[in-house]
């Protein structure tokens, strides 16, 4: 996981269990589901446009109403961004 990642996930978190309360790890046990979905089946996200990863996908985590992206590379895949599902454009990358 990226660093950048990784201090999204950790913003949306401490942001998600001040703000709803009736589910405070739900970042934390959605992202850990999902990255072991995706790391038995990196193929399922979404294919997204990108010339320097050209492997780039996108999966979408519906309750915290944010997209991982995330670049499969051989042996193994790498979270490069954890960002809100309703902004217009993806993150840079």
């Amino acid at each position: 996981m990226s660093k950048r990642a990784a201090a999204q996930i950790e913003r949306a978190a401490a942001w998600w269990e001040k703000i709803r309360l009736s589910a405070p790890g739900a970042v934390a046990d959605d992202f850990e589901a999902a990255k072991d979905l995706l790391a038995f089946e990196p193929g399922i996200g979404s294919k997204c446009e990108s010339t320097r990863y050209p492997n780039l996908r996108r999966w979408g985590l519906d309750r915290v109403h944010r997209h991982i992206y995330y670049d499969v590379r051989p042996g193994k895949l790498v979270v490069l961004a954890f960002w809100p599902q309703q902004r217009k454009r993806g993150p840079r990358l």
